[in-house]
């Protein structure tokens, strides 16, 4: 039996740990997977996550190091320089043979452990997914010693070419490329979209990455406009900014959605004015389910649509926005769109796919390089 470790930050809504839970729900024969955090969770979100780890039969390892709130990294980076304390005696008991990290967090965490316990690393295969194409905001000084050691371990998988083009562009290496899989899953209603208007969902973290100020300006510019209606889920450090807009008609803001995935089909159009993305797990998921995305021509999230997507805004344009809301949007053939999308992701984004490569990466050759 082989077994695999995915290290990730914290059992929470993340793009990075659905990739974790997919890889780790291959079927695969002969593989047991693993999946730690490095970042106590403790939403509600974290208990439907380790509910369904437990359904699919997949190993967890809890963080005994909650963070009382963010503040320039700072509890983040303690979380993780601590790590390789208690990550030892599992690693003992377990002696795995691949170690696959994502994110920043976690990457830290597992360059200190094997830099502690250099010897562990013979026998066991580091691996470690670049998820954005942004790497080290604020922490550009230990991102180059962290980057130095998975390039020297031949570890980084790419997620996409705008991830490869600015990794190689900042760290000058050109790693292979493995795109995210997602899959259809079954839809269900939300009780929540109103009939006779556009619904327009948003859900993600309330933080810059994510295009926050143009999402609330575009709410705002259109509060008047009663075809439409915007759906927002999440929380974040932009959360006020968002919250001001409670008392608009137009808008619902709520807390994250538990199975986001099997709702996308119930509303109209997924909105993401994100400022970048590593590949936007999200946008693929929509897609793959029938929901048209209206996007940011940005990095990381124009990679997951067809060229010609028609609802791609460029430079995050209010401009460009307001054209599509008032004039583009009530004249689409939404069904036309929704079939575009969906054919487009099954072609590039299948879950199978994604897990196979990494597979074979784990344990027997490299995938290839773009």
């Amino acid at each position: 039996m082989k077994r695999v470790f995915h290290i990730v930050s914290h059992f929470e809504m993340g793009g990075a740990e659905r990739v974790a839970v997919s890889i780790a729900k291959s079927e695969t024969p002969g593989i047991e997977y693993h999946i730690v955090e490095v970042i106590r969770g403790h939403s509600e979100f974290t208990r439907v996550m380790v509910q369904e780890l437990k359904d699919e039969g997949i190993h967890y390892h809890r963080s005994p190091f909650a963070i009382p709130f963010s503040f320039h990294y700072l509890f983040e980076c303690m979380a993780a320089r601590l790590f390789p304390l208690w990550f030892f005696f599992i690693f003992r008991k377990f002696r795995p043979d691949v170690v696959h990290t994502h994110t920043e967090i976690p990457d830290m965490g597992i360059c200190s452990f094997f830099r502690l316990f250099p010897r562990y690393l013979k026998g066991c295969k580091i691996v470690r997914t670049i998820h954005n194409t942004h790497l080290w905001t604020g922490l550009e000084a230990t991102g180059r010693n962290v980057e130095a050691f998975f390039q020297r371990q031949h570890a980084n998988v790419a997620i996409s070419m705008s991830v490869l083009t600015n990794y190689e562009k900042n760290y000058g290496e050109r790693p292979p490329i493995i795109y995210n899989g997602v899959e259809a899953v079954e839809q269900q209603l939300y009780d929540g979209v109103e009939e006779g208007k556009f619904n327009i969902l948003f859900a993600g973290r309330f933080e810059p990455q994510k295009g926050i100020g143009k999402l609330v300006e575009i709410i705002s510019r259109l509060k008047d406009d009663k075809r439409f209606l915007f759906h927002i889920f999440g929380d974040g450090t932009l959360r006020d900014n968002v919250h001001a807009l409670d008392g608009m008609p137009n808008v619902k803001v709520r807390p994250p959605l538990f199975s986001l995935a099997s709702y996308l089909e119930a509303f109209d159009y997924l909105l993401m004015p994100s400022e970048f993305e590593g590949l936007s797990i999200l946008s693929m998921e929509a897609s793959m389910n029938r929901l048209p995305v209206i996007a940011n021509d940005c990095l990381g999230l124009k990679d997951t649509l067809p060229e010609d997507w028609p609802l791609k805004v460029h430079g995050n344009s209010i401009k460009e926005y307001m054209h599509l809301f008032k004039n583009v949007l009530p004249a689409a053939n939404r069904e036309e769109l929704a079939g575009k999308a969906s054919a487009y992701a099954r072609m590039h984004f299948s879950m199978r796919y994604m897990q196979r490569n990494y597979e074979s990466l784990y344990f027997d050759s490299k995938p290839q390089k773009a």
